[in-house]
C-alpha cells in the first residue's frame, strides 16, 4: 500500500493502524517533508519516500513497489500549510494528476481510496436540507480548498474510466474534530473570541478524527466502490457550538465578513477562504446512509464527537483572565477591519 500525505495528522495515523495489520504486507508513506518528532513514532514498519507527487518519479515509486492499494489524502486545506495558494493548488491538482497518471500505468495496481471533502456541495442559502451524492452543488465553488477538491474529483473520475479495473472510492468527509486534530475549523471555535456572521446561525456537522481513520481503514480492508458522503448523523447550531465550549460569540454584519476574515488571516488566528466563511453563514450538511450501508457501520453522530473536542477545549474560557489580552487583540482587529470597510 501506498498513503500519501504522511506528515499530517490523519496521514501518519492511518499508516500506523496499516502497519499493524498483518495481512498488509508492506506500507510506503509518501510526502514532501519528513513527519515531525512526534508523529513520526507512530509511523511503525512503515517506509517513509521523500518524494513530491507533482513530480512524475512518483511513478517510479509505484511501479517498483509493485503497489496495488493508493490512499490520497495529499490534498491541502488550507494556502499556509503548502506555502501559499500557488503551491498549494498545484499539490492539489498537479500532483493528483501526476499520481493517478503513475496510477494508470501501474498494472499491480486495483485499489484507489481518495479523501475528499463535503466542501465540494458549496454552501448557498438555496442548499437542500440534506446533499446525497448525486445532487450537485447549487453554485460551484469558485476558489480555494472547495474548488482544488472538484477538479481533484474530475481527474479521478477520469481514471476510473480509463481503468475499470481498479476499485475506486472517492470519501467526501465533513468537517474534523476531536481533541488533537488542528483545522481551520478547530482554531476558529477556540478563539477567545468567535466572530459570527449577525444574522446566522449554521448547521454544523462533522466527523471524529477516530471515525476518519476508521473509515479509510474500512475503504482499504473491503471493497466499496462509489462516492460516500462520510461523517456523523445529526447537526450542531454554531450557536450550541459555542455555548458547550463556553466561547463568546461576536456578531458581526455580513459586509465586513471579508475584511475581518482578512485580520485574521493577517494576525495567523485562523486562515479561512471565502467559501469557508459562506459556511459559516450558511452550514452544509450531507446524508451519510449511503455510506453506513456500505461499510455496515456508522461514525460516532455530530454531538457525540463535539463533545471529545469540548472536553479538551472548554476550560480555556474568555471569562478568565489569562484571555484578556487575546480577547482584546481581536476586538482592535474587527474594529480595524469594521474601520476600512465603512471607510471604502
Amino acid at each position: 500500500m501506498l498513503v500519501t500525505g504522511v506528515s499530517r495528522h490523519l496521514g501518519s495515523r492511518l499508516v500506523s493502524v496499516l502497519a499493524d495489520d498483518a495481512r498488509v504486507e508492506r506500507v510506503i508513506g509518501v510526502d514532501t517533508v519528513p513527519p515531525r518528532k512526534e508523529l513520526a513514532a507512530a509511523l511503525g514498519r512503515t517506509e517513509f519516500v521523500r518524494a513530491d507527487i507533482r513530480n512524475p518519479l512518483i511513478a517510479k515509486v509505484i511501479a517498483q513497489a509493485e503497489v496495488d492499494t493508493v490512499v490520497h489524502l495529499n490534498v491541502l486545506a488550507t494556502p499556509g500549510s503548502a506555502g501559499g495558494r500557488t503551491a498549494m493548488k498545484e499539490i492539489n491538482v498537479i500532483g493528483t494528476m501526476q499520481l493517478l497518471a503513475a496510477c494508470q500505468k501501474a498494472p499491480s495496481m486495483r485499489k484507489l481510496v481518495v479523501k475528499s471533502t463535503t466542501a465540494v456541495y458549496g454552501s448557498t442559502p438555496r442548499d437542500p436540507a440534506l446533499f446525497t451524492e448525486d445532487v450537485g452543488p447549487r453554485s460551484l465553488p469558485k476558489s480555494g480548498y472547495a474548488k482544488d477538491a472538484v477538479e481533484v474529483e474530475g481527474y479521478v473520475r477520469g481514471f476510473g474510466r480509463r481503468r475499470p479495473d481498479v476499485t475506486l472510492s472517492v470519501l467526501r468527509f465533513t468537517n474534523f474534530i476531536g481533541p488533537f486534530i488542528d483545522t481551520p475549523l478547530t482554531r476558529y471555535l477556540t478563539l477567545p473570541v468567535v466572530p459570527t456572521v449577525f444574522g446566522f446561525d449554521p448547521r454544523i456537522q462533522l466527523c471524529h478524527e477516530d471515525d476518519g481513520i476508521e473509515v479509510l481503514r474500512r475503504a482499504v480492508a473491503g471493497d466499496h466502490p462509489g462516492i460516500f458522503n462520510a461523517g456523523g448523523t445529526g447537526v450542531l447550531l454554531l450557536s450550541q457550538a459555542l455555548r458547550r465550549l463556553g466561547r463568546l460569540a461576536l456578531p458581526i454584519p455580513s459586509p465586513t465578513v471579508n475584511a475581518v476574515a482578512r485580520a485574521f488571516r493577517r494576525a495567523k488566528l485562523v486562515d479561512f477562504s471565502p467559501e469557508q466563511m459562506r459556511f459559516l453563514e450558511h452550514g452544509r450538511v450531507a446524508d451519510v446512509s449511503r455510506l453506513q450501508a456500505s461499510l455496515g457501520w456508522a461514525p460516532r453522530p455530530t454531538a457525540q464527537a463535539f463533545d471529545t473536542f469540548a472536553a479538551a477545549h472548554s476550560g480555556a474560557r474568555v471569562v478568565e483572565a489569562a484571555a484578556g489580552a487575546a480577547e482584546q487583540r481581536l476586538l482592535e482587529l474587527l474594529a480595524s477591519g469594521n474601520s476600512r470597510v465603512l471607510g471604502a
